[in-house]
């Protein structure tokens, strides 16, 4: 039986689960999302995921940075 919940597939092919790399560098919530959703994208919702991805990394670049689409 599938463990969608405690170990989804689309994470099992990795050395390391994104939670505990996440949880282990005290990532925040932009930075973790990025890491879970960069680790998935080929086996769960391939461009929608790297679009994800690219959306946290620009909202982290606002609010840490100030900066507004790379300016």
């Amino acid at each position: 039986m599938n463990d969608n919940v405690n170990q989804p597939k689309h994470y099992a092919c990795h050395e390391i689960q994104p939670i505990d790399y996440i949880n282990a560098n005290r990532l925040d919530y932009l930075e973790g999302n990025i890491i879970k959703y960069i680790c998935r994208h080929k086996f769960k919702n391939g461009a929608e995921d790297i679009r994800k991805v690219i959306h946290y990394a620009e909202l982290l670049l606002e609010m840490r940075y100030g900066e507004r689409n790379g300016r």
